[in-house]
């Protein structure tokens, strides 16, 4: 079936698979496929929109770990992750704190109302592109990375609970907790071997710019979150339940 809306084309299939006349690709029953011939532009638009996820949680609670591991449990297809931190501001953008140290944990540090706009446009099936950011290296562009649709999509950020314009678009939230001590010691040994930063300095954040702003900006919202992982030894459990959980979210 085709039907013209000004300057786009729509395109619904009738089989279980249809090769795409536009474009050569295969697509699935349950999709319909939008491009305008002027602007040689793609975007899916799906008839059951893609399940949105949320996971937020304090500094090295064990977000980046969690997401690696869910992710292994699809397929490229099936799942869509996206990371708060390829939407940090240039470092000359950030604030300073009383020692003349940038503070990376305020959430004016990073372009929300970028994020939240991208976040809607592959809810609704638009593929988004995205500069990667580099840490240690903010002055210096990343690789263009490129997301498209899924049925699942995933947000991970600090501060994606306490923007109300990206916390409403959530069917499912997530928060990723830890203790205190335990994220300490994470950090010192994540920030010493992956991000050239000394010990000294890494406490000197923790105290003055992480704990400050999880208790201001993260810790308020932990309540409204669905689900609570206590990532204090393994996050096993937990990870079971949620991939269960997703599986039956996938398209039949």
């Amino acid at each position: 079936m085709l039907i013209h809306i000004g300057n786009y084309k729509r395109i619904k299939s009738f089989l279980l698979i249809s090769k795409h006349w536009f474009t050569g690709k295969y697509f699935l029953l349950n999709q319909e496929f939008w491009f305008s011939p002027r602007k040689k532009t793609t975007f899916t638009a799906m008839v059951n929109k893609p399940y949105l996820i949320g996971i937020s949680g304090g500094s090295a609670s064990g977000k980046t770990s969690f997401l690696n591991a869910l992710k292994k449990k699809f397929s490229p297809q099936e799942i869509c992750i996206i990371s708060q931190d390829n939407y940090y501001k240039l470092a000359y953008e950030h604030a300073k704190d009383e020692n003349g140290h940038i503070n990376f944990d305020l959430p004016e540090c990073v372009d929300l109302d970028a994020f939240a706009k991208d976040l809607s446009k592959i809810h609704n099936g638009e593929t988004i592109y995205r500069h990667e950011y580099r840490f240690q290296h903010e002055q210096q562009q990343g690789d263009l990375l490129r997301f498209d649709p899924a049925p699942i999509i995933v947000c991970e950020g600090l501060f994606i609970f306490y923007y109300e314009r990206i916390f409403e678009q959530f069917d499912l939230k997530i928060f990723v907790n830890a203790a205190e001590e335990i994220a300490l010691e994470r950090r010192i040994k994540r920030d010493v071997a992956e991000r050239n930063i000394s010990e000294e300095f890494a406490i000197y954040q923790w105290k003055h710019h992480v704990l400050p702003s999880y208790q201001k900006y993260l810790l308020p919202f932990m309540a409204q979150a669905d689900l609570i992982i206590n990532n204090n030894t393994h996050f096993e459990n937990s990870l079971n339940v949620i991939s269960d959980h997703l599986q039956k979210k996938l398209p039949k």
